[in-house]
């Protein structure tokens, strides 16, 4: 068994601590997209995740993830409450990091992943309905289909298995999430007022600042999925850059087409859209072949958020059109483009564009539609168990009011006019209400 290398380890802790903060990047990027009632509940579900799925991957997602394959469906619990996850080499004995390291790389994958369902149902939710959605979603959902792809299970690499390539999560994350969305969304209903009130974002630079920190994490994401610090690391951080490089240009230029302006949104949402796509390829493509996968992700993506109001489906920030469209256009790309040139991994696994036919591109398929069947229906599942104990859904007028007064008793933004106050105090009273003249209005 490899011995730790320092090298190794020092940048997969580092690749953790790059893919922890993109959770709260996340955070800035949904909260900004809500409206301003609703800032503090859509920050609240992301950086929440922080804490509650780090626990529960702890004690059992973990293990039902990487423990001893059961029937390449699931994991055993060999590392409940990270039992034997230590100092020496682990899981896997191609590794040259310690077990613990591995660990919590995996754990920020865990945490992310349901935040990101969080802006497909955003501002109608309850809270309490959302701690045991997550919780149930990340055992149910996210660890097995983690295992199915990374952990020895069927999907993934291995003598028997399908042998789909999925470098970072184009299905572990992405469309695992964004099919769990869908079905949460089908499920909830739409928000009241949905097409008949303005909807606009509130806040268009929280959303840049959140894309740019989203974009800057992703390198620990994809080039982190190397597990090594090493030339596949380099390939996979380059793929990852050309890939949301050239996905704003494919979103922004049918978008200046047809609305004849390019929007700071656009832009944001491409650059996300093609963070997703490559994902999955990011270690196993070439330069050029990220900006095509780029380049056809911002263009699909764009079409697909497009469409939304015709196909009347209530997407609160576009989780759907980003996260699952893309995931799919990542992975199945992958099936095109993928090369051992690149990967080091058998020629058998090449695609479609380097001479091995449709056979990779049709395992790559498999796997979109396992995760798309499985995602979806053990969601639905959940939905109808949370809804029938603490309840999913706020009232009409908690949904009024705005979730972060309804659900938190705390509003995002006070305004004070000129004479309201000199200095402020902290908590209830001091400084806020030294002045009889002040005015205060809370943004709705």
């Amino acid at each position: 068994m490899p011995e730790v290398n320092q090298a190794d380890t020092a940048w997969i802790l580092a690749c953790s601590a790059l893919v922890m903060f993109m959770t709260p990047g996340l955070a800035l990027f949904y909260g900004g997209l809500v409206r301003a009632k609703n800032v503090l509940a859509t920050i609240m579900q992301s950086f929440f995740a922080l804490g509650l799925i780090s626990i529960v991957w702890m004690v059992i997602g973990y293990t039902l993830g990487f423990g001893t394959d059961k029937g390449s469906i699931i994991g055993g619990l060999d590392f409940i409450f990270l039992r034997d996850v230590g100092a020496e080499v682990g899981p896997f004995d191609t590794l040259t990091i310690p077990h613990s390291t591995y660990m919590i790389f995996q754990m920020m994958f865990a945490v992310i992943t349901p935040a990101l369902i969080t802006g497909a149902f955003a501002e109608r939710m309850k809270f309490r309905g959302y701690v045991l959605y997550i919780a149930l979603w990340s055992i149910l959902c996210y660890s097995p289909v983690a295992h199915w792809v990374w952990g020895g299970g069927w999907l993934g690499l291995g003598e028997g298995n399908v042998q789909a390539l999925d470098f970072a999560g184009g299905t572990v994350v992405h469309i695992n999430a964004g099919v769990a969305a869908l079905a949460t969304i089908l499920y909830m209903g739409k928000r009241k007022g949905y097409g008949k009130q303005a909807m606009h974002p509130h806040n268009i630079p929280m959303v840049i600042t959140g894309a740019a920190i989203l974009w800057f994490g992703w390198f620990g994401f994809n080039a982190g999925s190397a597990l090594a610090a090493g030339s596949l690391a380099s390939s996979a951080f380059v793929a990852t850059h050309l890939g949301a490089a050239a996905a704003i240009l494919g979103w922004i230029i049918p978008e200046w087409i047809r609305n004849k302006a390019p929007t700071t949104l656009g832009a944001a949402t491409g650059a996300v859209a093609g963070l997703v796509a490559i994902t999955p390829a990011s270690g196993f493509v070439e330069p050029w072949a990220a900006v095509v996968i780029g380049l056809v992700a911002g263009a699909v993506c764009y079409a697909a958020v497009s469409l939304k109001p015709k196909l009347g489906y209530d997407d609160s920030l576009d989780v759907v059109g980003v996260h699952m469209v893309g995931g799919m256009v990542g992975a199945l790309l992958t099936g095109v483009f993928a090369t051992a040139t690149i990967s080091g991994l058998d020629p058998s696994l090449d695609g479609l564009a380097y001479g091995n036919g449709f056979v990779q591109l049709g395992r790559q398929a498999v796997a979109v539609l396992a995760t798309l069947g499985f995602s979806f229906v053990m969601t639905l599942i959940i939905c109808w168990v949370v809804d029938k104990t603490v309840g999913l859904r706020v009232d009409e007028d908690a949904e009024d009011q705005g979730l972060d007064l309804s659900q938190h008793s705390e509003t995002g933004y006070t305004f004070v006019d000129v004479g309201g106050m000199a200095g402020a105090g902290h908590g209830t009273g001091g400084g806020m209400m030294a002045s009889a003249t002040k005015t205060e209005e809370t943004v709705r």
